[in-house]
């Protein structure tokens, strides 16, 4: 039995909020680029890219960051060239923010490159860092015990979040 903590019409809806929160972030530039962390927050990359095409003129351009992560201190490899996206606006997306470890790797990685604004999104975000890493822009906020995990799912006929 899985303890749903998010419906596909729940994600649905979380999605576009954070694509709309973007929008009125970057509503003066004519680019922003979406890095989604691999594979589960590219994916949830392209759902917010999909979200602001439809309400907004800005062009949006996806950007796929692996980092290995159980060795997060390896080199990190992107879809882009850092001069893809130098001087520009970059939103670093996962779908959990779990201890910060992944997100905190994957910032330090595009900081070496000139940014114009930079910010994060995330689906969840568990309230356990070990890092002093925040998500800018969050679906969901949930206190969990140190014990308890959280999965997204993006299936292609269902997409939910749970506790385990």
């Amino acid at each position: 039995m899985k303890n749903i903590i998010l419906t596909q019409q729940e994600i649905n809806h979380k999605t576009k909020r954070i694509a709309y929160q973007i929008y009125e972030t970057f509503a003066d530039e004519k680019e922003v680029v979406l890095a989604g962390i691999a594979a589960n927050g590219y994916i949830f990359a392209q759902k917010i890219a999909r979200e602001l095409e439809q309400i907004s003129d800005l062009k949006v351009v996806l950007c796929e960051v692996k980092i290995n992560k159980t060795q997060p201190q390896e080199a990190i490899q992107t879809s882009l060239t850092p001069e893809e996206y130098k001087n520009k606006c970059l939103v670093l997306i996962d779908d959990v923010l779990n201890s910060g470890t992944t997100l905190i790797y994957g910032v330090k990685h595009f900081l070496d490159v000139p940014l114009k604004k930079f910010k994060t999104a995330v689906l969840v975000d568990r309230n356990h860092k070990k890092y002093p890493v925040k998500a800018d822009f969050k679906g969901l906020s949930l206190s969990t015990s140190l014990l308890e995990h959280i999965q997204v799912v993006f299936e292609d006929t269902d997409e939910y979040a749970y506790l385990s």
